[in-house]
């Protein structure tokens, strides 16, 4: 079953494949596909987990680690991933190294860069490569040209002839249960109800974070928004920003600090020339560590679906997350502490997210109405509130 929206994608994924399974059967190797994958711990030394696009689905993958150390605790775990995200792994207990890549099928980055990447990557010989996203552009480019006993991922976007196990997925899960359903299949223990995944925190970034707040002038207690998205799709509109950012402020008594990356400002300072209130902004002032620390220290947290959203998530900080083309079963804020506000759309089930085909342009996010969000919010903070003390 494959797992991919786009027609033209899909069209050139089943292609590639009937190629290259016809291969892998005159070369007569077997592929592995069933409830589980055991291997013993003691022969595995070196596991690469490969996760490079984007930052929020990176975020999304850290729930693995743990189960992964415990399961295998002589081996050395690298994580590959984008020079964005890179940070994200830093001071992680459970990973050893990080490797950057930026490729070429994701990020507008240099093929030669890949390529000398590459080229001392395949010196390593890896007992263990792990896959997470499923995607037949990192198993061709990456997963195919590095050396590994045991290469393990889905099948759902392709490219499993070039694994030796491919692990079932027959249902349409959250991103984090499918990233542990990986580990799960190497009879890893997994308890979804006590995931552990954070970014850990050092002493300097943390005075650095309380520095950062308090040149800022930034009161001890204060809420966030988050207006930005990388995809234009799923933001929502800036008049209807600016009246939730006003009201929750007004009824809250607390202070709005907006966050957002330099490619933001633009819309965020059309956001803020209709507020009524004038907001803290650390607009493109911040790193991935720094904006995550901000985050956990916040009482509330507005945002559209986003790396922010699933930051949130995972240090714990009160979320309302506001759904538009995305499918908030599978990539909503992993949390208990968390609401989606979203309206039913027929056309959310085969929608890229790039591109609206919709009669009504932009309906799933137009339809989302001011009251709804502030009232979302207000609920969640008055819930919240014993949690925040």
């Amino acid at each position: 079953m494959y797992r991919i929206v786009n027609r033209k994608k899909l069209l050139m994924t089943q292609v590639a494949d009937a190629i290259g399974y016809a291969m892998r059967r005159m070369l007569r190797r077997p592929i592995a596909s069933g409830e589980t994958g055991l291997l013993d711990p003691s022969s595995v030394k070196r596991i690469l987990v490969i996760r490079t696009a984007y930052i929020g689905d990176v975020v999304m993958t850290l729930p693995i680690l743990k189960p992964l150390k415990q399961r295998f605790p002589d081996a050395r775990i690298s994580f590959m991933t984008s020079s964005d995200a890179a940070s994200l792994l830093k001071n992680n207990p459970y990973v050893d190294e990080v490797l950057e890549v930026n490729p070429f099928w994701f990020y507008s980055g240099k093929r030669w860069d890949w390529l000398r990447s590459l080229r001392s990557w395949r010196r390593c010989r890896f007992d263990l490569i792990i896959e997470a996203r499923g995607d037949i552009r990192d198993l061709l480019f990456l997963v195919f040209l590095l050396r590994a006993g045991r290469k393990v991922s889905y099948a759902v976007g392709g490219g499993g002839f070039v694994l030796t196990d491919i692990v079932s997925h027959p249902r349409i899960n959250h991103r984090v249960n499918y990233h542990l359903d990986l580990v799960k299949y190497l009879d890893c223990d997994v308890d979804p109800d006590n995931l552990e995944w954070d970014i850990y925190e050092t002493a300097e970034e943390t005075d650095c974070i309380r520095r950062i707040l308090a040149e800022a002038g930034i009161p001890s207690s204060f809420w966030c928004a988050h207006p930005g998205s990388r995809l234009p799709l799923k933001r929502w509109m800036n008049e209807r920003y600016a009246e939730t950012f006003d009201r929750i402020s007004e009824t809250t008594g607390l202070p709005l600090v907006l966050l957002g990356t330099r490619g933001d400002a633009g819309n965020i300072q059309a956001i803020c020339r209709l507020l009524k209130q004038r907001p803290y902004c650390l607009i493109g002032k911040l790193g991935l560590r720094e904006l995550s620390g901000v985050i956990r220290r916040a009482c509330l947290l507005v945002c559209n679906d986003s790396a922010p959203m699933h930051i949130a998530a995972l240090v714990k900080t009160p979320t309302v997350a506001l759904f538009g083309p995305s499918k908030s079963s599978q990539t909503g804020p992993f949390s208990p502490v968390a609401r989606v506000v979203e309206t039913p759309c027929m056309c959310r089930e085969r929608c890229d997210e790039h591109a609206c085909s919709n009669r009504g342009y932009h309906h799933c996010m137009k339809s989302i109405a001011v009251n709804d969000v502030v009232q979302s919010a207000l609920e969640l903070w008055k819930q919240t509130a014993s949690f925040r003390q």
